[in-house]
């Protein structure tokens, strides 16, 4: 296989926390939302303020900056949008990530020097479509998470080669086409289309007889149970080398509402896989096993190779390895300042990974406060102190529990 040219690697940046992690670990490009007509309502986002300082950080990082605007607004919200529209432009936003015509139509006339990128909210499936929002100023389309690999070849093929084609390639999936979802605005009121989805496609249902009101009726899809809208999560870690070679442009991350670990891990990982990959070389197994070390749903590879089954057992993630400190700074011989963030102690074994850094596991040797004071556990969140580590990391190093 002819591998083409290295994708962009775009990773989610929920908070300015996230963003820096994305950055540090290996992102090209960053995405992110305003506290308004984005589509995680949940994350943190950024004010406008925050949003020009999130921007400079990226930028003195080297990573362009994604904002998106990919809620479905109604006529009431209308009236803002031009404000938040040029409030990006002028925090220096690179492009807009939009899925409604209208704003679409707005971000052309109030943001003219961001571009402007079709979000997956789109549904964009066919090469006709693509083309179309390219003959309207979109410089990307970012396709619906429901096609395959072949499917995409075609549209690469069959749209001007100055349209760039992006596709998410890890993380949570939407049971409904798209993510266009009115199950939970039917049940909670709160409208998935407009970054409030409550997944409600994660709940555990069951059967109610009309006159045996509180008699409860299993739904079983099989043995595993009623989880009878539950969907895995995507992972395509393992198949990179089949995305350059269909002609993606950009390799999209999910999770702007996930921790800043998560952030960083799979950013991590994917850069690593990713730059082996396309130089045509075998990945370090290591790098896979990163990403099942993040919470996580069960795996599969989306679309890509066809239908990705329901997982039905339950509606619980498997979990993570627990992060216990952040590495604020290092001395060269290995003498760490660090924020605590869960307990352990000395003796404890624990892993270590940084930017650009392999994880790698030892023993918690002796720790101090910052006044000089032994530690032989640190227990309070947040809290600073000094361990030597057996080698030099980077600032925004993780230590983390070993299993």
């Amino acid at each position: 296989m002819t591998m083409g040219k290295r994708p962009e690697l775009l990773a989610p940046a929920g908070d300015l926390e996230r963003l820096r992690m994305a950055a540090l670990y290996g992102a090209d490009a960053v995405y992110l939302a305003g506290t308004s007509f984005g589509m995680r309502s949940f994350a943190k986002n950024f004010a406008p303020e925050e949003l020009v300082e999130a921007v400079a950080l990226a930028h003195s990082l080297g990573v362009r900056v994604h904002a998106a605007v990919n809620t479905m607004p109604r006529n009431g919200e209308m009236d803002r949008l031009p404000e938040h529209l040029e409030q990006c432009q002028a925090a220096g936003v690179d492009a807009l990530i939009l899925a409604d015509l209208g704003a679409f139509t707005l971000a052309g006339r109030y943001a003219p020097k961001c571009e402007r990128h079709v979000s997956t909210q789109a549904g964009v499936t066919n090469y006709a479509a693509a083309a179309a929002w390219y003959d309207l100023g979109a410089s990307r389309v970012i396709l619906a998470r429901e096609l395959s690999l072949e499917e995409i070849r075609t549209i690469r093929e069959r749209t001007p080669r100055e349209l760039e084609l992006e596709a998410f390639v890890h993380g949570a999936m939407c049971v409904s086409y798209s993510g266009r979802c009115v199950l939970s605005n039917y049940m909670t009121g709160r409208d998935a289309s407009r970054g409030a989805c409550a997944q409600p496609c994660r709940y555990k249902y069951a059967l109610v007889e009309e006159k045996r009101p509180g008699e409860y009726f299993p739904i079983l899809e099989d043995e595993g149970g009623s989880y009878i809208l539950n969907s895995r999560d995507m992972c395509m870690i393992d198949h990179l080398d089949d995305l350059i070679d269909v002609g993606l442009d950009s390799l999209k991350i999910e999770g702007r509402a996930k921790s800043a670990y998560y952030t960083a891990v799979v950013t991590g990982a994917y850069r690593h896989v990713l730059d082996t990959v396309a130089a045509g070389e075998t990945p370090d197994p290591l790098w896979r096993e990163e990403v099942e070390h993040i919470s996580h749903r069960p795996y599969a590879t989306g679309f890509y190779y066809g239908a990705p089954g329901q997982f039905t057992g339950d509606a619980r993630y498997v979990r993570a390895r627990q992060i216990v400190a952040l590495v604020l700074d290092c001395s060269p011989d290995g003498m760490a300042t660090l924020r605590l963030q869960n307990k352990f102690a000395v003796g404890d074994e624990i892993e270590a990974l940084g930017p650009d850094t392999a994880p790698f596991a030892f023993r918690a040797g002796p720790m101090e406060d910052l006044e000089g004071m032994a530690l032989e556990e640190v227990r309070h969140p947040q809290m600073l102190f000094r361990m030597r580590l057996p080698r030099p990391l980077p600032p925004y190093s993780l230590l983390r529990t070993a299993r």
